[in-house]
């Protein structure tokens, strides 16, 4: 699919795909605020359940022959400082960068202003990729590797173990949480008092 169609297409599945993260209250800053405040844990749920039927889905249709690996080069040390700068971000900012567009389509005005500091870091970025390139991502390089290579145990050994500990860890939270009312969400702070 290319062109027009391949446009098209990629405006369908985003905005289906912004309707399923309102729906399923990936929008809400109260739900991302709450999972850092360890009192909701929706988007953890999501995010294990999104984690492990990707990575079945992407074994199946490797060994399928449907598609093949393409395996980043694992620069650690840019890995840690990204992981890092993500989450101070995403603590400060109340949202995911894709929850956080979300929001903002339903009209939610501090999430506006963090997709303005989205572009404005991407900017800084790119205006600075030349130095990262040389001081951080030539710093515990470790090259195109993946787990299976690097230990010896295979694929499916590495999604079965995932998929056991995302699924004990998914019901430990539901045993935590799943009494509990999920709360109303809060106005945005940024909206004008109701009168």
């Amino acid at each position: 699919m290319t062109g027009n169609a391949a446009l098209l297409a990629a405006a369908v599945i985003g905005s289906l795909f912004g309707v399923l993260l309102h729906r399923g209250r990936l929008s809400s800053y109260d739900a991302v605020t709450g999972q850092f405040r360890l009192r909701d844990y929706t988007i953890a749920k999501v995010l294990l359940t999104a984690i492990v039927v990707g990575g079945v889905g992407v074994l199946v249709l490797v060994r399928a022959g449907a598609a093949t690996y393409h395996v980043k080069s694992a620069n650690l040390l840019g890995v840690v400082l990204g992981a890092v700068l993500f989450g101070i971000g995403m603590v400060v900012y109340g949202y995911c960068p894709g929850s956080g567009l979300a929001a903002t389509a339903t009209g939610s005005l501090h999430a506006l202003v963090g997709a303005f500091g989205m572009v404005l870091g991407a900017i800084v970025y790119a205006l600075t990729y030349d130095w990262v390139k040389a001081n951080v991502l030539t710093v515990w390089a470790l090259g195109k590797v993946r787990l299976p290579e690097a230990t010896g145990i295979p694929d499916v050994i590495w999604f079965l173990a995932l998929a056991v500990a995302s699924g004990v860890l998914f019901f430990r939270l539901e045993r935590r949480t799943g009494s509990q009312p999920v709360p109303p969400a809060s106005p945005d702070p940024a909206a004008p008092p109701s009168e």
